[in-house]
Formats: structure tokens, C-alpha cells, sequence
């Protein structure tokens, strides 16, 4: 081979070399490119979900301090224990004397031939005997429930009288006026089925009104009130068989919020 051939494949050699030198650079920078933005997401998305977890922290301990600072001292809170315990034991009393009554009238509801509310009360007086039974084996921790060292945090108006509670107090208000419809709605839907007069006074469980209720975070007569609301609008609503007051959420009757929201009217306190 010549000189000159020699050369000529020297530099074909190098130019070669080169050229893949070049290209494994171009590579390697390209990688470097497309890489670094993903790494730089991926820490700053790291560092969005930290900032996120610390505020959710701070609200948690902002919000377990302001409770703190707003509990009822312990002389509060076992005053309040101490008249829950009272009631509980006249409401013990009231539901042992209304089984009795309830015994009656079912017995009058079978001599009248109206057994579609029969049913309904018989399942009524159930409810009721279970309820006492509960009553009577009561092992309630007062001292670890939030509502005897809470303070009041909503004002209501019933009659001409305004009263106050928290917002557990406020939570079994809103459970009698749509337990009251419940049973309302069944007890009017009970009466068109036996082709009985539009009457809701005449039912029981509008004069007992205790459905539900154990007896704890309201009085009695606050119940008992509240229920016999929600039951007359689910009474017209069961025996007309329509839905003005309620509605029907998987298989359970409650009051429209608007309806509920007029009923309770609960005012926040200042």
C-alpha cells in the first residue's frame, strides 16, 4: 500500500472517530436535557405535597389550641354531666309509662280494623322498648365526650324562648326533625292504606315523639318538639304520597335542607 493510501485511511480513520465522539456527546447532553426537568418536577411536587402536609399540621394544632382555650373549665363540665344524668333518669321513668300507653293503643288500632297502622305500631313500640333497654344498661363515658366540655355555639328560638347549645346539641335537633318525618311519612302512608281520616295528632307516635332519642344533649321537650315538626310534614307528604317537605336518599326519608334549615333555624353564635 502507498503513502499516500496509508494517509488517506489515517484520516478516513479519524474523521471517523471523531464523528462518534461527537455523536456519543450529543447523546449524552440529550439525556442530560430530557432528565433534569423530570427530576426537577419530581422534587418540586415532593416539596408541594411537604408544604401541604405542614399547613394541614399548623390548622390541626391551631384548631385543637382554640378548643382548648374556648372548653368549659371541669366545674362546668361536670355540672353539665350531673343534670344530663338527672334527665336521663326522669326520661327513663317517661319511656317506661308511654310503653304502656303504646300496649293500649294498639289494642284500639286492632279493634278499629286498622291494621296497616297497627304494623307501623307494634314496630313503633319495638323501638321504644329498646330504647329503655338501653337506657337501663347505660355505661356512658361523659368524661371523654366532647359535648359536656363544649361550649354553646348556636342559639334557637322555641316559643318565646331562645335557648343555647353546641354543635352536637344542634346535631340531635337535626335528628329528631328528620326521625320525625320518618315516621311521619309511614304513619300517614299507614292511615291511606286502612282508608283512615287525614288525622297526624291522632297517631301515637306524633304524641310520644321520643323515637330515637337517648336521652342525651337536648331536653326532652327540645325532642320531643322538634319531632313532632318533622312528623307532621312527613305525615301529609306519607298519606298524600308525595314529597313537598322530604326526600327519599337510598332507602332513608329525611327533610329537605330548606325545610330543615326553616324548622331548626339555629343561629351562630357571636
Amino acid at each position: 500500500m502507498s503513502i499516500n493510501n496509508l494517509t488517506r485511511l489515517g484520516l478516513t480513520l479519524a474523521f471517523s472517530g471523531a464523528l462518534a465522539a461527537m455523536s456519543f456527546t450529543s447523546h449524552a447532553q440529550h439525556g442530560q436535557d430530557v432528565s433534569a426537568p423530570h427530576k426537577a418536577a419530581a422534587q418540586q411536587d415532593k416539596q408541594d405535597k411537604q408544604d401541604k402536609q405542614e399547613q394541614k399540621d399548623e390548622k390541626k394544632a391551631a384548631k385543637e389550641h382554640q378548643q382548648q382555650q374556648h372548653r368549659l373549665s371541669q366545674q362546668q363540665q361536670q355540672e353539665r354531666i350531673r343534670q344530663q344524668k338527672q334527665l336521663l333518669a326522669e326520661y327513663n321513668h317517661r319511656i317506661a309509662e308511654q310503653q304502656a300507653i303504646a300496649l293500649r293503643n294498639a289494642q284500639e288500632l286492632e279493634r278499629q280494623k286498622r291494621l296497616a297502622h297497627y304494623r307501623y305500631q307494634q314496630a313503633y313500640y319495638e323501638q321504644l322498648r329498646q330504647q329503655q333497654a338501653r337506657l337501663a344498661d347505660d355505661r356512658y363515658d361523659y368524661d371523654n365526650d366532647p359535648y359536656y366540655y363544649t361550649p354553646p355555639t348556636y342559639q334557637y328560638r322555641r316559643g318565646d324562648h331562645y335557648y343555647q347549645t353546641n354543635q352536637y346539641g344542634a346535631e340531635q335537633l337535626r335528628r329528631a326533625s328528620n326521625t320525625g318525618y320518618q315516621k311521619g311519612y309511614e304513619a300517614g302512608r299507614a292511615d291511606k292504606q286502612d282508608n283512615w281520616r287525614f288525622d297526624y295528632r291522632d297517631s301515637f307516635a306524633y304524641q310520644d315523639a321520643n323515637y330515637g332519642f337517648d336521652g342525651r344533649y337536648v331536653q326532652q321537650d327540645d325532642y320531643n318538639y322538634y319531632f313532632r315538626e318533622g312528623f307532621q310534614r312527613g305525615y301529609e307528604d306519607g298519606y298524600y304520597g308525595r314529597r313537598t317537605y322530604g326526600t327519599n336518599t337510598n332507602g332513608s326519608d329525611s327533610l329537605l335542607g330548606t325545610v330543615l334549615n326553616l324548622i331548626l333555624n339555629l343561629q351562630p353564635l357571636k
